[in-house]
């Protein structure tokens, strides 16, 4: 299985077996280099893939669901304009999402989070500051800052999240650290609707349902005029599909609070 510390242990093994090819037969170096290469390939792309599960393993479908059902997700909330438009268009729909909030993104929000718990949203823990440095951030960095985002979502409404979705996706030995530390569970997607770029909303809207199924975890944000209307473009689409949108403890059968 391709994860980091299997990889180590193929690669600590394979240099050990170089050293001694060296010291019998004089192998060029450029086996060592290109050891090293691979190894830092391997490195560099699953820190960027949550779907690899190369350091940290996470959910990211139920194919096997029985129900017709799909999970919406929104990543960096909350946002003042843009969330509370969200919330109308999935009660408007009868559907249900899951929310992972940026903890400084919470703050001065307290109606909006009541809301999405009371129209029956899941929320998960989406990191404090939302940091372009996260990966290179220590391990006792990493726990202060998911532990900011507990603390304040628990004042507010009481609720001890389990769920956890890195930001940028990106993960490393330190994070999955921090996460194991507070008992979280990763979720990742299947399904990368690129909302936050450039592309237009029709082909954000092509790439969401091109090859959707049941089981599927789309990952989208609340924080655009764009994205709100690929949602409803997205939820007509699904109620004429006969899908349904549920949260993603729903999905999966977790729990989604401690």
């Amino acid at each position: 299985m391709l994860i980091y510390k299997n990889v180590n242990r193929v690669t600590v093994f394979l240099l050990l077996v170089f050293i001694l090819l060296k010291v019998l037969f004089s192998i060029s170096f450029l086996w060592f280099l290109f050891l090293v290469v691979i190894w830092l390939t391997l490195t560099i792309i699953g820190s960027f893939h949550i779907r690899w599960n190369y350091f940290l393993k996470a959910k990211h479908h139920n194919y096997n669901i029985n129900e017709n059902a799909i999970a919406i997700t929104f990543d960096d909330g909350i946002h003042s304009e843009f969330t509370p438009k969200v919330l109308k268009l999935l009660n408007q729909y009868n559907a249900k999402a899951t929310f992972f909030l940026i903890g400084k993104q919470v703050e001065g929000q307290q109606e909006i989070l009541k809301n999405i718990i009371h129209q029956g949203h899941t929320i998960g823990n989406h990191t404090y500051s939302h940091s372009n440095n996260l990966g290179f951030l220590k391990t006792n960095e990493v726990l202060s800052d998911l532990k900011k985002t507990q603390a304040i979502v628990e004042d507010l409404v009481g609720l001890k999240m389990n769920l956890f979705r890195p930001a940028f996706g990106v993960t490393n030995p330190r994070i999955a650290k921090a996460v194991q530390s507070l008992q979280l569970t990763a979720i990742g997607w299947s399904i990368r609707s690129l909302d936050t770029t450039k592309i237009s909303k029709e082909k954000i809207f092509k790439k969401i349902t091109k090859n959707i199924n049941k089981g599927d975890v789309i990952l989208l944000h609340d924080t655009s005029q764009k994205t709100v209307e690929v949602l409803e473009q997205l939820l007509v689409f699904l109620n004429n599909g006969k899908l349904k949108s549920i949260t993603i403890d729903q999905l999966h059968k977790l729990k989604a609070y401690a």
